[in-house]
C-alpha cells in the first residue's frame, strides 16, 4: 500500500509539472513583444471580447430596383405639338413644376397652349418628345422617378426562403456608392422562382439618402437568417489562420505592447464577426487592426527577457522564464550588483494574460507559488484517495 501511495503521488506530481511547464513554454513561444514604434508602425487596435447579440447570416447578390409606386409619366389630354421642354434627363423636378407646353390642334389665332407639370416630385428619367414633335393623348412624353426610397432585390436559394419573413434585416453594400453597408427590410418574396437555379427574388426596401442609388446597380446582400443572445464574438479582422488553424492576437495583461497568438474555436461567422466557441475569456483585447501584420512580426522588436524584465523589476531567462536562486547570484555577480537576503524592494505581479497562464514568481520575492500550491491540491487529493484504498483493506481483512 505504501508503494501505491508513492506512486500516486509521484505520478500526479510529474503530471501536473510537465503540463505547466509546457503551458508556460507555449505561452512564451507565442509571445510577441513590440516596442511603442513598432505598435505604431504596424497600426495596432484592439477591442475587448464581450458576449452580445450574434446574427447568422446568408450571403447574396442582387440589384437596384426603383419602386414601381414612385414612377409616373406625364401626357397631354389634346392633340397638339410641343413648343416648350423646361425639363431634360437627369433634371430633379418638384411636384407641380411645369416641364412642358403643349400647342393644341384647336383653331384659334394664336392656338391654345396648355401647360403640362409634374405629378410628383422626383428626377427625369425618361424624354420621349422633341420640341416641334407631335402629341397624342395616349403618348406618355416624360417619365418621373421618385428615388427617395427603392427596392433592393436579392435572389436568395429557396430553402433560405424558408427561413425568412417580411420585416427581416439586410446589410447591403453597394460598390457604387464606397461608403459603408446600408440596412434594408424584406417587404415581399417575387411571384415566381428561378426553376433553373432554385432561387427567388427576396424585395428589400432601402432609403436612398442623397438619391444615389439608381435601378441596375449591384448590391451585395448580407441577409440576417437568425438572431442568438449571449454569444461570445470577436470582429471577423481578428480572425487569422486557416480554417483547419484558427487563432487571434491578445494583448498581453501585464507586458506593454505584447501580444499573446492564441487559438480558437470558431462557429458561426458573419460578414462583420466571428462566433468563439473557446479559447477567449470575456475582457480579453484581441488585435482587429494590424493582426495580419503581426504574423510577420518574427520575434518581435523587443526580446521577452527585456519586457519582463522592464515590467518586473528584475531579471529573467534569456526564455522569458525566472531566474533560481542561484542563477540570480550569478548574474548579479556578473553585473557587479550585490543582493541584499534576496529582497529587491519591489512587488511582483501575478503575469496573466487572456487565457488564464499565470509567470511563476520564486518565493522568495514573497510572492505564493500558484505551481506549488496546485502541488498541493494535487497531493492533498492523492492523500485521500490513499486513505480511501487502505480503509478499504482494513474492511476487507475484517
Amino acid at each position: 500500500m505504501k508503494t501505491l501511495s508513492a506512486s500516486l503521488v509521484f505520478i500526479f506530481s510529474s503530471a501536473l509539472g510537465v503540463s505547466l511547464f509546457s503551458a508556460d513554454s507555449a505561452r512564451i513561444a507565442n509571445t510577441i513583444v513590440l516596442d511603442a514604434a513598432g505598435v505604431q508602425n504596424l497600426r495596432i487596435q484592439t477591442v475587448a471580447v464581450e458576449e452580445g447579440d450574434f446574427e447568422e447570416s446568408v450571403f447574396s447578390l442582387g440589384r437596384i430596383e426603383a419602386k414601381p409606386g414612385n414612377i409616373a409619366a406625364v401626357s397631354s389630354r389634346i392633340q397638339g405639338r410641343v413648343v416648350a421642354l423646361s425639363a431634360l434627363p437627369g433634371d430633379v423636378i418638384a411636384a407641380g413644376a411645369e416641364v412642358a407646353k403643349v400647342e393644341s390642334r384647336q383653331p384659334g389665332n394664336p392656338p391654345p397652349v396648355i401647360s403640362l407639370t409634374a405629378p410628383l416630385g422626383g428626377v427625369v428619367t425618361q424624354l420621349d418628345v422633341r420640341l416641334g414633335d407631335p402629341v397624342e393623348p395616349e403618348k406618355a412624353l416624360l417619365e418621373i422617378t421618385d428615388f427617395s426610397e427603392v427596392l433592393a432585390v436579392a435572389r436568395v436559394p429557396e430553402h433560405v426562403a424558408g427561413r425568412l419573413k417580411p420585416g427581416a434585416k439586410a446589410s447591403i453594400t453597394v460598390s457604387a456608392l464606397h461608403d459603408g453597408k446600408l440596412e434594408g427590410e424584406l417587404l415581399r418574396f417575387g411571384t415566381v422562382a428561378d426553376a433553373a437555379s432554385g432561387t427567388i427574388d427576396a424585395i428589400f426596401k432601402l432609403a436612398n439618402l442623397g438619391n444615389r442609388l439608381r435601378p441596375g446597380m449591384r448590391a451585395e446582400f448580407s441577409i440576417v437568417v437568425a438572431r442568438r443572445a449571449n454569444v461570445m464574438s470577436v470582429p471577423r479582422s481578428a480572425l487569422q489562420g486557416e480554417p483547419s488553424g484558427r487563432f487571434v492576437y491578445v494583448k498581453d495583461f501585464d507586458l506593454p505592447n505584447a501580444f499573446i497568438k492564441t487559438p480558437v474555436v470558431v462557429g458561426q461567422i458573419n460578414e462583420r464577426a466571428a462566433e468563439i466557441i473557446s479559447g477567449l475569456l470575456p475582457a480579453d483585447e484581441v488585435v482587429t487592426q494590424g493582426a495580419y501584420s503581426l504574423a510577420f512580426a518574427g520575434g518581435g522588436s523587443v526580446s521577452l527577457k527585456e519586457a519582463l524584465d522592464a515590467a518586473h523589476g528584475h531579471e529573467h531567462a534569456a526564455d522569458g522564464s525566472e531566474l533560481k536562486a542561484d542563477a540570480k547570484t550569478k548574474a548579479a555577480s556578473a553585473s557587479g550588483k550585490t543582493e541584499a537576503g534576496g529582497d529587491h524592494g519591489h512587488d511582483h505581479g501575478d503575469h496573466d494574460h487572456a487565457h488564464g497562464d499565470e509567470h511563476d514568481h520564486d518565493d522568495e520575492h514573497g510572492h505564493e507559488n500558484p505551481f506549488w500550491m496546485i502541488v498541493s491540491g494535487v497531493l492533498f487529493a492523492a492523500l485521500l484517495v490513499v486513505a480511501f484504498w487502505k480503509k478499504r483493506g482494513a474492511a476487507k481483512s475484517n
